[in-house]
């Protein structure tokens, strides 16, 4: 009889965990999703990444490596920053692509710096 009821029970919490599928902890959360995908089908040039060396800067736009004074489509590179690219049209219309929107960065202070009340604090 016991034997009987466990079978019973064992059988009834298997097919509740069969009828709702687990979470993947690894999944990236879906927040800002339509974001960046209403982002990533917006046309024209995007800026994919940025190099910046002593030597020289270059840019990914739209998968393909440019350097200052390079075209893209009908625009020539201007100026390559740490988070943006300027794009000079044939119109003389300038285009800024950005490429993290909405960060706002702040300096941050040493141990060393914070112990003597010295330095930025932000």
């Amino acid at each position: 009889m016991r034997r009987a009821l466990l079978l019973l029970a064992l059988c009834g919490t298997n097919a509740l965990a069969q009828s709702e599928p687990l979470a993947d902890p690894t999944r990236p959360p879906t927040v800002g999703v339509e974001s960046s995908v209403a982002m990533a089908t917006k046309p024209g040039p995007r800026l994919q990444s940025v190099l910046i060396s002593p030597s020289r800067r270059v840019a990914v736009i739209n998968g393909s490596a440019v350097g200052v004074g390079g075209k893209v489509g009908d625009a020539t590179v201007a100026s390559i920053s740490e988070g943006a690219v300027v794009l000079v049209h044939a119109n003389r219309r300038r285009e800024t692509l950005q490429l993290i929107t909405a960060v706002d960065k702040k300096e941050r202070r040493t141990a060393a710096e914070a112990a003597r009340g010295k330095g930025t604090s932000q």
